[in-house]
């Protein structure tokens, strides 16, 4: 029943297959999609760690997930990539102040095409007329978009770009059109931007005021809450963080 519901959700699902018993809990964690190959691995080395546990984990901008378990999703773990949106889920008494952590920390960047003639060297460049469209998160739900327009508010130019801005529903798929040349650049995270170098090149990173630190908590309303404490802190361990680290995030 919990996966049927979950296979409706409009953010991608992955089942991780699990080593143990048929009657092993199911926990269920919410994860930014720039979390996604990282968090597979993890997945993995959690089972692998602990036999009796099975993993489903849930992909999308935080935001949308925010959304999801607000609306009663059955979810026992949130990862988001920004503060607000653990900030928004404490207010809403969906997970407990003082159970949230930071357990990573991500960049800023733009990237263009690979070959792109474009010289970009930094915000100001994306005033030049030969700029066109430029992907970026949706900022009402997408972290990468809320970071991407506090930088350019602080530059000045977010009416600039918001006239040319292609609005995603995540950055994954910011990343995706700039890979397939439907836009002339976009933002992303810098982790992302790594899974496509024959694809994109990263012009510059973006300058910002504040650091980009992802939170992980446990929901209040999970029926597996010492579980979920149980991944929270695998995910803490070296073997997580190293996995982490491969994937070109860094420590908080």
């Amino acid at each position: 029943m919990q996966l049927a519901l979950m296979m409706r959700w409009p953010a991608a699902v992955l089942l991780v297959a699990a080593a143990g018993s048929a009657l092993a809990a199911e926990l269920t964690v919410s994860a930014a999609s720039s979390l996604t190959q990282a968090f597979r691995e993890i997945a993995q080395g959690y089972q692998a760690r602990f036999p009796d546990a099975r993993v489903v984990l849930n992909f999308g901008a935080s935001g949308a997930l925010l959304q999801q378990i607000a609306k009663g999703a059955p979810v026992d773990v949130l990862a988001s990539a920004d503060q607000e949106t653990m900030d928004m889920a404490e207010k809403q008494g969906l997970v407990a102040r003082g159970e949230r952590r930071n357990f990573v920390r991500n960049r800023l960047v733009l990237v263009v095409p690979v070959g792109s003639p474009l010289v970009v060297r930094g915000l100001q460049d994306l005033g030049q007329p030969a700029l066109g469209r430029i992907a970026i998160g949706n900022p009402a739900s997408v972290p990468v978009g809320r970071y991407s327009r506090q930088a350019l508010e602080a530059a000045r130019l977010w009416p600039v770009v918001q006239a040319r801005a292609i609005m995603t529903q995540n950055v994954r798929q910011a990343l995706d059109y700039v890979a397939r040349g439907e836009v002339d650049a976009g933002f992303v995270y810098a982790t992302d931007a790594a899974l496509m170098p024959g694809k994109v090149k990263v012009a510059f990173e973006v300058p910002l005021d504040v650091a980009i630190l992802y939170p992980v908590a446990p929901l209040i309303g999970s029926a597996h809450g010492e579980e979920a404490r149980r991944f929270i802190g695998y995910l803490l361990s070296p073997p997580a963080q190293a996995v982490l680290a491969t994937h070109g995030f860094r420590q908080p």
